[in-house]
């Protein structure tokens, strides 16, 4: 069962209800900013702090450890907690985090700040997504969760950009001054136009946690691992393969990148539209189009159109991908939606660092830059089987229930695969 509308509350009024998504979103397009920025800002951070940017380069690892540690810890820990409150929390947190990113006087510090940064981002957007979907009706909340997650692909456009302008104008430490500043934002917006949401005053660490312990909440954390993983696999090394392959030069790499950032906040707008018609449907479709996508990269390398147009395409799939992964983790958590709804961005950042171990791996073994479509295209065959055992799994319970036998978590799952 997935957030369902607050009863005890009149409906809200449309410009209200926008405004509350906006907020919503607002705090996605800062997390967005922080995550990527540092890869555009690594020569600058590495020579401010005096280490070798491969060295640098653990700062992003940081972050996405802080991503996959704090998800699940913070989710379980504040499901009780009234849900606008945790929001203002996490942002605050996320503002401190920043904020000693902007400070930090050396690597040390600067590699522990940037996880503390991390360790709000998956509850966030956990919590965004399960207060978004309760202000609307059932046939809208796709929408809605993708509205907030709109904030994070529409990041890749313009946050991450301007950020990185303003670093190498202004020095590194403005762009993270840039983010807490949007963050403070996100929670003047948040205290002033979300409604107030009450937590789940019945769960418990324990029965939060025991959502680990439903197959189906593990099987679709392995879609997201590996069918996501095979986007990264291809865009980790994005820039070798155009300048390399393609023959284009390094002046053009940031329209390419570009074409990805668009090609997601497109395929982010309309995931939430096909999850609303068709959740499980969708989410298969969009791991099978990706990994066809990812397969023909090798050929589509060989032209610049070629490569920009199926890089445009498969962030378009890819992030349809993300957005019904996020609602039907929602969904089959049962009643702890917060770490399922949550959970989605651990393995999102678990699939970042596998594709991009994956694509290194078959680079540095001489098969050339086109190698890790191959990869890609392989990890979402993985995917598509790890959603197969999902619908059979479901057709076995929805027969065990049929027949009078208890199921587990049945009457919590029912849209199942529809």
């Amino acid at each position: 069962m997935i957030a369902p509308p607050l009863a005890d509350r009149p409906p809200l009024s449309t410009g209200r209800l926008v405004a509350a998504v906006v907020a919503l979103g607002l705090g996605g397009f800062a997390i967005g900013t922080t995550e990527f920025v540092t890869m555009g800002l690594l020569p600058d951070l590495a020579e401010g702090v005096g280490i070798t940017i491969p060295t640098a380069g653990h700062l992003i690892s940081a972050y996405a450890l802080g991503v996959v540690v704090g998800a699940p810890v913070i989710a379980a820990l504040a499901t009780k907690l009234p849900r606008r409150a945790v929001l203002l929390g996490l942002m605050a947190a996320f503002i401190a985090g920043n904020v000693l990113t902007a400070l930090a006087p050396g690597y040390g510090s600067l590699l522990a700040s940037r996880f503390l940064s991390g360790l709000p981002h998956g509850a966030y957007f956990g919590v965004a997504s399960l207060v978004a979907a309760s202000l609307v009706a059932p046939r809208l909340r796709g929408r809605a969760v993708s509205s907030v997650m709109l904030g994070l692909a529409v990041a890749n456009v313009a946050g991450v950009p301007s950020a990185t302008w303003l670093g190498q104008q202004f020095g590194w430490r403005t762009a993270y001054w840039a983010v807490a500043v949007l963050a403070l934002l996100t929670i003047a917006a948040t205290a002033f136009v979300v409604p107030a949401a009450p937590g789940n005053r019945g769960a418990t660490v324990r029965t939060e946690l025991g959502a680990l312990r439903r197959p189906q909440v593990l099987l679709t954390l392995l879609v997201g691992v590996v069918g996501f993983g095979g986007m990264f696999a291809v865009y980790s090394y994005i820039a070798p393969l155009v300048t390399e392959v393609t023959g284009m030069s390094r002046g053009a790499i940031p329209l390419v990148l570009l074409a990805f950032g668009v090609g997601g906040v497109l395929g982010t707008a309309v995931g939430g539209r096909l999850a609303d018609l068709a959740l499980f449907p969708s989410l298969v479709g969009a791991n099978v189009v990706t990994g066809v996508l990812l397969a023909l990269v090798p050929v589509a390398a060989r032209t610049p159109a070629t490569i920009v147009l199926a890089i445009f395409l498969f962030a378009a799939s890819a992030s349809v991908l993300v957005v019904c992964l996020q609602l039907r983790l929602m969904e089959v958590a049962g009643e702890a939606q917060m770490l399922g709804a949550a959970l989605n961005h651990s393995a999102l950042n678990a699939a970042n660092a596998l594709g991009a171990w994956l694509g290194g791996l078959v680079i540095a073994a001489g098969l050339g830059y086109t190698a890790p479509g191959w990869v890609g295209a392989g990890l979402a065959v993985l995917g598509l089987l790890a959603l197969t055992a999902s619908a059979l799994l479901r057709r076995r319970e929805l027969r065990a229930a049929a027949a009078g036998d208890m199921v587990p978590g049945l009457r919590a799952e029912p849209a199942g695969v529809r």
